[in-house]
């Protein structure tokens, strides 16, 4: 029977008959989130303060911790409870840069665009050096440098063949992709499963062992600088991060990234003999001498009849440091926080606790959630292998039972974005194929936003994985793309301006409405079986 703003939605498409008969969809709080969201959004007021305020947000730098500081006094002022910041041990030192000019001198003189690597030095003032390509894959190759490359700066990488686009920067979801996106691809092989992700770990180790030694070498050899080029083309400076966060580790010399229209040319100038010179000024520094602790920041709305039960949503509120960390990430971040005050400014009071994290570490391996979710929920028992105590958790393979923490039964569901700006499309499954009808339930009032779709499907490489591989239903969002792999990922375009307001608005509003209805099902959203590890 239908009953005064609550509607029992019983949708035509695949799923379990019961479930879909017993999910209920509270529509007049459904309309309240959206007029909310619609109509007196401040997800943009946020997303601004974020990434023109405050700028980058690396791990560990200050303007990491000016964000978990400003954070916390918006949730406060929201009238959240329980805002903490949630430390994990010795993530690493903070850096920071404020410039870096880089010039041609000879041959010719011209201004080239190179931005630094993270956690690597700069350089003591204006330095002036002959550059030199140098062709390093593995430890031997270090060998024939020795006694060669002091006064040098280096370019580590071949000139790339520019790749002229064949398709559009921006792209949405249309019809048929996201007909494809339901398609689910049945795995192969577990044994090759674990083949290629111990394939990937020793890539990985040997991948760090390469770059530890190469540090050090170069840094005795006395080079000035290093130059790799960027991982895309147009002008775009895609970078990370290069000599190492650990104190006591060698960071080596200063690392560049260069936009490759610029790179190429000094690859093709030193390939034909020409005596290159290239002036340097980088100031870079790290802020600490000794390993700090990371920080997520934490809030919530507290629930009533089922107050000890869990929903979290969370994004990643750290960045890469060259622009201004929009669509990576402080789009889900805005998104989530607005969830958050919408639930509060509608008056919602949710059965479960409504816990939001905002995450640190996410960029170098889900390093905040993975230790949240260790400390909290579940975790592993360490290795004793000292090669797989190398690996990021994230990339460890399961040794032993899982140990189950005092909430781990408490948790319902995590909610996460991280995919860009781009509007909320739908959500992936994760294989659990019991939420699927709850979830096709919880999108329809949203149909008319475009959103209707869930994908039986995994996606991954983001927080929600820290959840769902201790067996918690952990679930990311289905997003149009935009231009989050084609400009912005990880580059110096990450700015303000390639993120869709209306979007953001969308997302929340979803976000919300998803966090209320399992806040206020009889039952926690089910789990699918862990596998055994």
């Amino acid at each position: 029977m239908l009953k005064w703003g609550v509607l029992a939605i019983a949708l035509a498409m695949g799923g379990n008959a019961a479930a879909q008969q017993r999910e209920t969809v509270d529509l007049d709080m459904v309309g309240r989130i959206r007029q909310e969201a619609f109509h007196r959004s401040q997800v943009m007021a946020t997303f601004s303060h974020l990434t023109e305020r405050i700028g980058p947000r690396l791990t560990n730098s200050p303007a990491m911790a000016e964000a978990n500081r400003w954070s916390r006094g918006k949730f406060t002022e929201w009238g959240l409870v329980n805002v903490h910041d949630d430390a994990f041990d010795a993530f690493g030192r903070g850096w920071v840069f404020s410039n870096a000019n880089v010039e041609m001198i000879a041959p010719r003189v011209a201004p080239l665009y190179a931005l630094p690597k993270a956690w690597t030095p700069g350089t003591p003032g204006t330095v002036e050096g002959e550059v030199m390509k140098v062709d390093i894959k593995k430890l031997a190759d270090l060998e024939q440098y020795k006694g060669k490359l002091a006064g040098r700066i280096l370019l580590l990488n071949d000139a790339r063949d520019y790749a002229r686009a064949t398709q559009s920067d921006s792209h949405r979801h249309d019809e048929a992709g996201l007909a494809e996106l339901q398609v689910f691809a049945v795995p192969g092989e577990v044994a090759d499963a674990q083949a290629e992700r111990r394939r990937k770990a020793t890539e990985y180790l040997e991948k760090q062992a390469l770059t530890r030694a190469t540090n050090a070498f170069f840094a005795e050899q006395g080079v000035l600088a290093t130059i790799s080029i960027s991982g895309w083309d147009n002008g775009i400076i895609r970078v990370g991060g290069g000599g190492s966060r650990k104190a006591g580790e060698p960071v080596g010399v200063p690392e560049l990234a260069m936009m490759a229209e610029h790179y190429n040319p000094l690859v093709r100038a030193v390939e034909q003999k020409q005596a290159v010179k290239l002036r340097v000024n980088v100031d870079a520094r790290f802020t600490d001498t000794q390993d700090q602790p990371g920080y997520n920041t934490l809030a919530e709305i507290r629930g009533s009849s089922k107050a000890d039960e869990i929903v979290m949503l969370g994004a990643h509120l750290d960045s890469w440091h060259t622009g201004t960390g929009a669509a990576d990430n402080a789009a889900g971040v805005a998104v989530m926080m607005e969830a958050m005050r919408i639930l509060k400014a509608v008056g919602a009071k949710p059965r479960r606790t409504i816990r939001v994290a905002l995450w640190s570490g996410e960029e170098q391996g889900l390093v905040g959630s993975q230790a949240y979710v260790g400390r909290h929920f579940a975790r592993y028992p360490e290795p004793a292998d000292p090669a797989q105590q190398a690996l990021p958790a994230s990339m460890r393979e399961p040794t032993g039972a899982l140990q189950r923490r005092r909430d781990y039964d408490k948790l319902s569901v995590y909610f996460n974005m991280d995919n860009g700006s781009g509007r909320f499309r739908g959500i992936y499954a994760q294989e659990n194929l019991a939420a699927v009808p709850i979830f096709e339930a919880w999108l329809a009032p949203f149909h008319d936003v475009g959103a209707r779709t869930v994908a039986t499907r995994n996606t991954g490489s983001t927080d929600h994985i820290a959840f769902d591989r201790v067996g918690l239903p952990g679930f990311q969002f289905i997003q149009d793309r935009l231009d989050y792999f084609t400009n912005v990922h990880h580059s110096n375009l990450d700015t303000w301006d390639h993120a869709e307001p209306e979007d953001l608005k969308q997302a929340a509003a979803i976000v919300a409405a998803f966090a209320y209805n399992a806040a206020m099902r009889e039952e926690k959203m089910p789990r699918k079986p862990l596998l055994a590890p």
